[in-house]
């Protein structure tokens, strides 16, 4: 049974990047942190938790998501893990051939050793007592003041790309083609970069990165010898009691260090009947995954193409809500939302359909979620964006990044935006767009 009592850290910082650097000796852990962000700096509706970090698995499921919820009704317990955008072939008739150069598992959820918790007022650990006693557990804290917090130089490091500049183009004049035929409305085009025969910290490379891009939803995961490094600004989806949440993001902008150029681009974004156009026609796309598992007339809109700002874009974000049914659980909203329309497109399975065609790698947890599961049910995911996955065996590190393409995109500006959410990565690897 899991036991919880207070700690009181004297550095938080300090002790994230520990526990952050604790990972290196445990198979598996997933960090979650918030930043500090509020709702007056972000978003409508900010997590439950600002911290959570799981550190050593007791047991896990993995791969298959019809075994989730069986796994979570066992354990009745906190689960931490992440569901890969290839998922989608277990929801729907999809295949995912591409190539995948990192390998992460479909799905892993994994029940926590050592679980820590913070709400921004106070610190909590939970710990399982048929494992573990209070005094064991606070040994294992004293010992992280003794782990070293190593930085690694980032140097001469060469980025490649798996999509050229002018392939890129081409493969949007086929998007385009397909919309302009009424086969979609919205595509959700991305493609990736990647560095061979790379020796990294990932702990370190994840504090760089939350360094450089604050972000609400940012993630970390060791499974073994795969690492993913988040610096996501999107929720997926959340289950707090009978409630849910989802908050896409569609709809970007650059930021300047010039107040007057940086407020003009903001300005922009909230008028740009292009960018809002993606932004509702996902929006609406979520109005109906919802509805599926709702009850009915509790779908709502709470804020539509809400305007926010972050380290390196304003992005336009907008909420929508609803009561999830009696008849329904927490799993069957998951598997009737997932993969999130805003890496997808509409209608969604075309769309599904018509990336596999034109993307040319396997996303794997890019466009996924990461996240948690309460012992009540309640959940908190993430959409797997501006993030870094890493294979230490293979010494490989990958990032995608990608935009949503309408009847009204210029294949060049959607480039352009592409490399400007890849800037934030490249400011962590030393490397110039």
């Amino acid at each position: 049974m899991r036991q919880y009592f207070e700690i009181h850290p004297n550095d938080e910082q300090l002790f994230k990047q520990q526990l952050c650097q604790a990972s290196r000796n445990e198979g598996t852990a997933v960090i979650l942190d918030g930043n500090g962000f509020k709702a007056s700096d972000c978003i409508e509706t900010t997590n439950n938790y600002d911290f959570i970090a799981g550190l050593q698995s007791v047991d896990s499921c993995s791969d298959d998501i019809e075994k989730l919820g069986a796994f979570h009704d066992e354990c009745q317990d906190w689960l931490l893990g992440f569901l890969a955008y290839d998922v989608k072939n277990q929801l729907e008739d999809l295949v995912s051939n591409n190539p995948d150069r990192i390998g992460m598992p479909d799905m892993h959820f994994f029940r926590p050793r050592y679980l820590f918790l913070n709400d921004g007022k106070s610190w909590k650990v939970g710990y399982l007592d048929e494992m573990d006693t209070k005094d064991d557990v606070l040994n294992y804290i004293q010992d992280l003041n003794h782990i070293c917090l190593v930085e690694e130089p980032l140097e001469n490091i060469k980025l490649n790309h798996q999509v050229s500049h002018q392939e890129y183009l081409q493969a949007i004049e086929k998007v385009l083609w397909h919309i302009q035929r009424g086969d979609i409305y919205e595509l959700n085009y991305c493609m990736e970069f990647f560095i061979h025969d790379v020796d990294l910290m990932p702990q370190f490379i994840y504090q760089r990165l939350k360094e450089v891009s604050p972000t609400p939803f940012s993630s970390f995961i060791k499974y073994h010898d795969k690492f993913l490094m988040g610096a996501s600004p999107e929720r997926y989806l959340k289950k707090e009691g009978s409630q849910l949440i989802s908050q896409p993001i569609k709809g970007t902008s650059p930021r300047d260090s010039n107040w007057f150029i940086d407020n003009s681009n903001k300005q922009y974004l909230r008028k740009s009947e292009k960018e809002q156009a993606e932004n509702i026609m996902i929006t609406d796309l979520v109005r109906n995954d919802l509805s599926r598992v709702a009850k009915r007339g509790t779908v709502k809109v709470d804020e539509l193409c809400g305007i926010y700002s972050f380290e390196q874009v304003h992005q336009m974000i907008s909420t929508v809500s609803c009561q999830l049914s009696d008849e329904r659980n927490w799993m069957d909203a998951i598997k009737t939302s997932f993969p999130m329309g805003s890496m997808t497109g509409a209608p969604k399975l075309s769309a599904m359909e018509l990336i596999e065609e034109f993307e040319c790698s396997k996303r794997g947890v890019y466009s996924g979620a990461v996240g948690y599961v309460s012992p009540e049910g309640d959940f908190d995911f993430n959409v797997v964006i501006r993030s870094i996955l890493y294979n230490r065996k293979k010494q490989c590190a990958s990032f995608m990044v990608g935009g949503a393409i309408t009847n009204q995109s210029d294949p060049q500006q959607e480039y352009d935006e592409c490399l400007l959410k890849a800037s934030a990565i490249m400011k962590v690897f030393n490397i110039k767009n």
